[in-house]
């Protein structure tokens, strides 16, 4: 919610302002920013309002207007907006996408982390070369099974998981 010239505006009640007070909103409000709850609930919200101003006939200049209000309320970005918008012109609502990235399979376990961060608390955090060489010794000349799959880490990695 917002308090705004004594207006209080929520959610639900947004779309149910009128243009003007939709320009002054946005006028006057240039630090202020919304955010929604949950991405869906956001979704809905956006459908919701471009129903109700019938989106699809309204000049350039309130599609415009509406456009800069959605980013305005929701927190998303004008590049965001624009495909949220875009889907709904589409399909007539808006609906998260199922479809995910890829992503390749982790190739090193919690148990491998927590060994890694042991090495490097025992060596107070030496440089990847040098830990690089440690895990390797680890495992071919020690020979602790632990230490197999960090002994093939590269040491571009190894500062990947530290962080």
């Amino acid at each position: 919610m917002c308090a705004c010239w004594g207006l209080i505006i929520s959610m639900q009640d947004a779309e149910e302002l009128s243009l003007e007070q939709i320009r002054a909103l946005l006028e006057a409000s240039q630090e202020v920013h919304f955010e929604g709850k949950r991405r869906q609930e956001v979704y809905d919200w956006i459908a919701r309002l471009m129903r109700v101003r019938d989106y699809r006939v309204q000049s350039r200049a309130v599609r415009g207007l509406l456009r800069c209000y959605v980013a305005k309320m929701t927190g998303l970005s004008r590049a965001q907006v624009t495909r949220l918008i875009g889907r709904y012109r589409k399909h007539s609502e808006i609906r998260e996408s199922s479809q995910r990235r890829h992503r390749f399979p982790s190739r090193f376990t919690t148990a491998d982390l927590e060994l890694l961060a042991q090495v490097d608390e025992a060596h107070e955090t030496m440089s990847g070369p040098a830990t690089k060489k440690i895990l390797e010794r680890e495992w071919k000349l020690y020979g602790h099974a632990a230490y197999e799959r960090l002994a093939t880490i590269s040491v571009a990695h190894i500062y990947n998981l530290r962080k």
